[in-house]
This record gives structure tokens, C-alpha cells and sequence, in this order.
């Protein structure tokens, strides 16, 4: 099981996350590409930190809304989303390319990354923009019961998934993340983090915030790198998943 996070989300001189104490724990680098947050400095320095680390890096694309950290969801017609997509895509793999290296896997953020998944539209103007980028790259979405339904509009876009599982945050009895803006929505402790995480790689399943058990099969398990307790969390969960 690889673990991911999302990372390069500081701005100018506004620091967001502990990108460099988290990233020796983590598998996979989700880097913003500069709408959500980041700036060409923070993504070629997120770039060298993972390839010092040898993490894989991926592109982490959102909205055009830096004053909402891309949590604020847009209207972007399909034709418009591709393109700013692509352009996110590029720049990151353009500093990439730099360093000897490339985007490996595409993860979108925030309100873009929720609305995918409740909206084909959305999702496959996104598919669209990954396989015209970068046809390489897996498209990691969240792991849900309908996980079919996402496959078979992958193979029909040519693009791979990833499903993607989450340490940290409470799941819905629909098997979808409980908004930030309610209580729980977000594990504060370890000792809750860790029974999340056993429970995705031993039984596929979370337990919801109702206390409904939920299928997921998961290929990668996100850990958030801009909490308290991140680090103490990001070492754990790694030796949680090495254990197993």
C-alpha cells in the first residue's frame, strides 16, 4: 500500500504543511501546480525534496482559486476545465523536467477532486486533460462502493486509475468524505488514524461516521502533511503499513 500526500502548497512567504519533515515517511509527492497554491519556487523545491527522498511525483491540479485554496467549487464548463488542467499539468512537469524527472500520476485537489466524483462531466473533461497531457499517468480518484462505474469510464477515456483512501478524514455512510465543516469530519488522534488505516488494508472497508461499515479497495492511502500532529502521523502510518 502506498502512502501519498498532498505537498507544495506554501505560497510566496506564506508557509503551508511540513513538507520536508513528512516527506521521508510517504511513497508518493502530490505537488500543487500554482492555482490552488504553490509558486514556481515551492514547486521546484517540492520537486527536489522528493526526488531527494526518491518519492514519485505527482501533479495536484484544482480550481483557479488561490483566495479559497481550490475548496470553493467553480463553474467550468468541461471545454474550459480541460485546458486549465493541462496548463497545471505542464508547468509542473515543465519543472520537473528540469530536475531530470517527471509527473508520474495526476491527483486533483480540493472542490475539483469531490465534484469528479459525484459528476461524470466534470470527470471526464478531467480524464480528458490526463490522457492528452499525460497518458501515462494514473488518475487517482477516491475509493467508493461504485469504484466499477469509474473503471469503466476509464478504460472507455484510455486512462488508468488509482483509487485513493484517506487516514484521516471520516467517511459518509455513502462512502464519501464528510465535509470539513462538520464535527469528526477530521481524526485528531493516532490511535483513530491507525484503526482507519488497518481497517483499509486488512478488510477493505471504513467505517462510517454513523458507524456504517463501507467496501472500498484502495491502491494508495492519503495522509495530510498540514495538521498539529502530522509528522508524529506520518511516521506511524508508515510503520502501520510496513507491518503489514
Amino acid at each position: 500500500m502506498k502512502l501519498n500526500c498532498d505537498m507544495g502548497e506554501s505560497f510566496g512567504t506564506w508557509t503551508k504543511g511540513m513538507d520536508e519533515q513528512v516527506m521521508p515517511f510517504i511513497d508518493m509527492a502530490s505537488i500543487a501546480c500554482g492555482f490552488h497554491a504553490s509558486d514556481p519556487l515551492t514547486m521546484e523545491r517540492t520537486v527536489k525534496m522528493a526526488r531527494a527522498e526518491n518519492v514519485t511525483i505527482g501533479a495536484h491540479p484544482g480550481y483557479p482559486d488561490l483566495l479559497g485554496f481550490g475548496r470553493r467549487e467553480l463553474e467550468c464548463h468541461p471545454e474550459e476545465l480541460k485546458p486549465i488542467l493541462i496548463y497545471q499539468l505542464a508547468a509542473l512537469d515543465g519543472i520537473c523536467r528540469t530536475q531530470g524527472t517527471g509527473i508520474e500520476y495526476v491527483k486533483p485537489h480540493g472542490a475539483l477532486y469531490n465534484k469528479m466524483m459525484v459528476d461524470d462531466c466534470t470527470l471526464t473533461a478531467v480524464m480528458a486533460a490526463v490522457q492528452a497531457y499525460a497518458p501515462h499517468c494514473p488518475l487517482v480518484v477516491m475509493a467508493t462502493p461504485d469504484a466499477s462505474r469509474i473503471r469503466k469510464l476509464a478504460r472507455e477515456m484510455g486512462v488508468q486509475v488509482w483509487f485513493e483512501a484517506f487516514s484521516d478524514r471520516a467517511y459518509d455512510d455513502e462512502g464519501r468524505l464528510v465535509k470539513r465543516s462538520v464535527p469528526g469530519s477530521v481524526h485528531e488522534t493516532t490511535e483513530a488514524i491507525e484503526q482507519q488505516v488497518l481497517q483499509i488494508i486488512r478488510e477493505g472497508r471504513v467505517t462510517s461516521i454513523t458507524g456504517q461499515s463501507i467496501p472500498i479497495e484502495a491502491d494508495t492511502i492519503c495522509i495530510h502533511g498540514d495538521s498539529h500532529h502530522a509528522v508524529e502521523a506520518a511516521r506511524h502510518i508508515r510503520s502501520v503499513v510496513n507491518a503489514q
